[in-house]
């Protein structure tokens, strides 16, 4: 770039939706691209919050989310929705014309929707980022607006609108570089752990998963004789899990923790196997590092993302999952024991994980955002001859 990117970012509600786009901004960060950023989102969505905290400027808009088949209690909320979407855009197209954007980066999320329109509308150029292996809805919406969509699986072609599948390139699911540069001897120093067991670690998200929680303390007493186990089960659990009962001498081998923070990077070095819910984010992560998993798909969730992400591993020999919907304890004991049980099945399945895996994404998708936009420039030089 000869001069500096003005980039609008919008996106968010989750992590899986805000953290591609810091990660990419990183990347921009990182090859020297200068850049300035405004990011769009709503006040309650996890954006807010690390925009505020990484000192990026944030603009808050209205909006909803359009439940296709809402039960009676959804109902009522769909109704206001139509009312806030129209509010939305208009807020959107404000803060697009007066920040009047290079090029615009959306990462998902319904919030993405009504800045998708203001970038059409203000004619500046979109890059659409999808996650998943299935395209939801608001990005089925934007792809018919947008200027390149930017897929973190092939499979995703599928999903998309006939007229929008030359505008897509695969260019794979940003995750943070430190995730790759983990220390397996910390790990093992941190939860003072033992070399003669392989280690599970468990993750139900960053608040912890009733389902995965409960499937975890009925299997202790069998799984402990074969497994020591770092299990995240979030801040409202971490009493209960400390207080299952546990096989007499192998209780220091199972180590409950709030929350896995700074300290992520050495646990997945030090892992050899990891239990968790297939979203996007959790799935990018596991095939760059190259991790076996067992995967527990969150069901039901839209489009039913979580268990196909999980068939995806699964159909590529990279994971197991339990696809339906209510799993028992001895159901997840079958899928772990053959990987405990056989270090070469953990080394072929984390092989085809990292096979599946782009370590590369966030540039990958920081390129083609200053491609575009140098497209888009150029167009418009050519236009005012």
């Amino acid at each position: 770039m000869s001069r500096t990117l003005r980039l609008l970012i919008t996106g968010g509600g989750t992590g899986g939706h805000t953290y591609p786009a810091l990660t990419t901004m990183a990347a921009l960060r990182r090859h020297q691209v200068p850049h300035d950023v405004l990011w769009v989102g709503t006040a309650g969505g996890l954006e807010a919050r690390l925009t505020a905290e990484h000192g990026i400027p944030f603009k808050a808009i209205t909006t909803g989310k359009l439940r296709r088949r809402p039960n009676l209690r959804e109902l009522g909320t769909n109704v206001a929705d139509v009312f806030r979407i129209p509010v939305g855009v208009f807020q959107a197209i404000g803060h697009a014309a007066r920040y009047l954007p290079d090029v615009v980066l959306s990462t998902g999320g319904y919030v993405a929707v009504p800045i998708g329109v203001a970038a059409k509308l203000i004619r500046r150029p979109l890059v659409m980022h999808e996650q998943t292996t299935v395209v939801g809805l608001a990005n089925r919406i934007l792809s018919r607006l947008a200027t390149r969509i930017a897929l973190s699986h092939e499979s995703s072609l599928d999903y998309l609108p006939a007229s929008a599948r030359s505008k897509a390139v695969v260019t794979g699911n940003p995750v943070r570089p430190e995730l790759l540069q983990g220390n397996r001897a910390a790990a093992y120093d941190l939860f003072g752990l033992t070399f003669e067991v392989p280690l599970i670690y468990v993750t139900g998200g960053a608040q912890g998963s009733k389902q995965i929680n409960t499937l975890i303390a009925e299997l202790l007493p069998r799984l402990l004789p074969h497994a020591q186990v770092v299990h995240q089960c979030g801040p409202a659990w971490i009493e209960q899990m400390r207080a299952v009962e546990l096989p007499p001498g192998l209780a220091d081998r199972y180590h409950p923790v709030p929350y896995v923070g700074s300290e992520l990077p050495d646990l997945y070095a030090a892992a050899d196997v990891v239990i968790a819910r297939s979203g996007a984010g959790t799935v990018s992560e596991l095939t760059a590092i190259g991790k076996p998993s067992v995967l527990i798909p969150l069901i039901p969730t839209g489009g039913d993302e979580q268990r196909k992400n999980a068939a995806y591993l699964m159909s590529s020999g990279a994971g197991r999952a339990l696809l339906e919907p209510h799993p028992t304890a001895d159901d997840l004991l079958a899928e772990l024991m053959p990987l405990l049980t056989d270090p070469e099945l953990r080394a072929a399945m984390g092989e085809a994980a990292r096979k599946l895996g782009r370590v590369d994404a966030a540039d990958v998708l920081a390129d083609l955002l200053v491609r575009t936009c140098q497209d888009a420039q150029g167009i418009a030089g050519q236009g005012s001859r």
